[in-house]
């Protein structure tokens, strides 16, 4: 099943940034970031993960092996154009950002992390979430469904707001919205895989997650830390919930990715004239 790319920044920048959104998220989750590093000069592109974007029954006839896909092909384009790509996601896109990284050492040189999430463990999970994780059979997991959190994952009111008004122009009132548990369980599949692969993360990772996460708890970015092979430089943020992207230290995440895709940047340069010479 193919995806769409919005493809941000197309200049001539050597310098690439592959930013993938969240399960039954968009690039819009992402946007904000998108947007200034093209302004720093990067070319940045942010798939649309297969399955998404369309109807639920779309979203079920997807696997993780088909998100993957998509982000591995937005991969391959990019890295055919740039010296130099930093890969990165929110919540399951930084999972998929991590198994690029793993499988592709060559075309991936740094590893930007947003609300990472392996499991479910923030304070607005639903009481279930402990009997879900002996489910293994997709139709009974699609039995289950998980609301999305009161807030919305965010905490600045006037953000939230926001969003609750676009999904009500969409004719859904926010209150009723919710993930199947059959893309639940593919997204706990796809971690289960990741983990295994840790090791195999070497290059530098940048994880920036909230303290009072109420969709993955700061464990996720905390056993990352401990697990990644690479070097891990952890940034923990005070006043956002799960969508740290677009809430209120959205300006933080901005200036902290910028400045590790510049020392990447620099890095892969340096390598460039070591070659060279």
């Amino acid at each position: 099943m193919q995806s769409s790319e919005r493809i941000f920044g197309a200049g001539r920048g050597r310098v690439g940034v592959l930013l993938i959104h969240g399960l039954c998220g968009s690039p819009s989750e992402i946007r904000f970031v998108a947007n200034g590093l093209v302004r720093e000069g990067y070319t940045v592109v942010t798939p649309m993960l297969a399955g998404h974007g369309g109807s639920e029954a779309d979203l079920l006839a997807t696997t993780w092996r088909d998100w993957y896909a998509s982000a591995e092909k937005a991969l391959e384009d990019l890295a055919a154009t740039c010296d130099t790509v930093i890969v990165g996601g929110l919540s399951t896109g930084a999972v998929l950002s991590l198994m690029l990284a793993a499988r592709h050492p060559d075309k991936v040189q740094g590893v930007a992390l947003y609300s990472p999430t392996l499991w479910l463990s923030g304070r607005q999970v639903p009481w279930y979430v402990p009997l879900f994780r002996l489910v293994d059979s997709k139709p009974i997991a699609n039995l289950f469904r998980f609301p999305v959190p009161v807030h919305v994952g965010i905490k600045d009111q006037r953000v939230r707001d926001f969003i609750r008004n676009a999904m009500a122009s969409g004719g859904t009132k926010a209150a009723q919205v919710s993930t199947p548990g059959g893309a639940v369980l593919e997204r706990r599949r796809l971690a289960d895989v990741v983990i295994r692969e840790l090791d195999a993360v070497t290059q530098p990772v940048l994880i920036m997650h909230a303290r009072d996460d109420d969709y993955a708890g700061l464990d996720n970015a905390t056993y990352l830390q401990r697990k990644i092979a690479g070097p891990v430089d952890l940034v923990v943020l005070d006043d956002s919930f799960h969508m740290v992207t677009i809430d209120r230290e959205r300006h933080t995440v901005l200036a902290r990715t910028a400045a590790f895709v510049s020392r990447i940047a620099g890095e892969g340069a340096d390598r460039l004239v070591q070659s060279a010479a």
